[in-house]
């Protein structure tokens, strides 16, 4: 037999190879494709073969050895699939899935939410503004007097001396509520203004219960021609019944606030069906929600608006108020310590 029958033969052998298992694959590989394969002294036969014959010959080997290798890749590929079905037929896809666990919003998040998206349904755009403001956005620009209890140190949190002054040469401070965002949007635009603004705040109060040194708010203000009392009234019956259901029952008192005159607070009829009903209402069955007023011309004047030609009003609401109402939440410092067991009570909520 010439070296060429014997190439040809290898071939042959090659192409009848079956391997079924990974063992049987490698002794392939290490038996024509290894550094020791038996493919490879065939070169060392070219010495014996005439001149006008060595390109053939060479070509031979060639063939043998690509044929070689697409014979292993073909091996792995069956193998690979052959694994892969019998892992397949492994799995009972009857059986139940793994729980996911599913992650949970903030009570926080989830009433702020809920309250954005009732405004927004009215025209209300979102306004925001920052958290570190200066003493006249937050205090003089919304008509607060210099000797107002609010400026008192024991009420505000003022930062250091390093931090840059404000307008008018202003101290800086954590913002005490989201006013200044309703000052710098006034500023910044001629009315129709129609903008809520949720944000936090902060004061400097002793944390119990039902009051925190930071906490969050909702405001509101509209600001146009011929803006009413009465449009007022109606914009907070409508969120109050989007809010608490249909039937809900609002009043509003006379009370009072710098930036707005006249000013109100506003109750929702909560009732006194039950001892805990009682207790948040003081036995009245009402319960105060949110503050609200018709914007004191004096604070149009000082953002650059005509209080001749406009009227508007303006409302502000504790969003952890609203939350512990909603959800039956008996201590406001839950909200703020991240408890994984108070936050998963809150999975399903969307």
């Amino acid at each position: 037999m010439d070296v060429f029958e014997r190439v040809a033969q290898l071939i042959e052998e090659i192409d009848a190879v079956t391997a079924s298992t990974p063992e049987q694959v490698e002794a392939f590989r290490i038996r024509y494709l290894g550094s020791k394969n038996i493919l490879r002294p065939l070169m060392g036969e070219m010495r014996t073969i005439p001149n006008e014959r060595k390109p053939d010959f060479g070509q031979l080997v060639n063939r043998a050895k690509q044929h070689a290798q697409d014979k292993f890749d073909g091996l792995q590929a069956a193998l690979a699939s052959q694994e892969s079905a019998t892992a397949g037929s492994e799995l009972d896809l009857t059986a139940p899935a793994e729980p996911m666990p599913l992650g949970s919003r903030h009570p926080i998040a989830l009433t702020m939410r809920r309250i954005v998206s009732i405004f927004e349904r009215i025209g209300f755009a979102v306004a925001e503004g920052p958290e570190i403001e200066d003493d006249w956005h937050n205090f003089s620009a919304m008509n607060t007097p210099e000797d107002h209890p609010a400026r008192d140190m024991q009420d505000t949190f003022y930062t250091g001396a390093d931090m840059p002054a404000g307008p008018n040469n202003s101290a800086m401070l954590l913002r005490t509520h989201t006013s200044s965002v309703q000052a710098r949007t006034m500023e910044a635009q001629q009315p129709p203004i129609r903008i809520i603004a949720p944000g936090r705040v902060y004061r400097n109060e002793t944390i119990s219960a039902r009051s925190h040194a930071q906490f969050h708010q909702v405001e509101g203000l509209y600001i146009a021609e011929r803006v009413s009392f009465a449009d007022m009234k109606a914009t907070l019956l409508h969120f109050a019944r989007e809010m608490y259901g249909e039937k809900t029952k609002i009043r509003l008192r006379p009370s009072y606030f710098p930036f707005t005159e006249p000013s109100a607070e506003m109750d929702i009829w909560w009732g006194l069906e039950t001892e805990h009903d009682h207790r948040i209402t003081k036995g009245t069955g009402w319960l105060e929600i949110l503050g609200c007023g018709m914007v004191d011309p004096a604070v149009l004047e000082n953002c650059g608006i005509d209080p001749e030609r406009y009227t508007g009003y303006a409302f502000g609401m504790g969003i952890e108020r609203q939350a512990m109402l909603l959800y039956n939440i008996t201590d406001i410092r839950l909200m703020f310590e991240n408890d994984v067991r108070f936050l998963r009570q809150f999975a399903s909520v969307v």
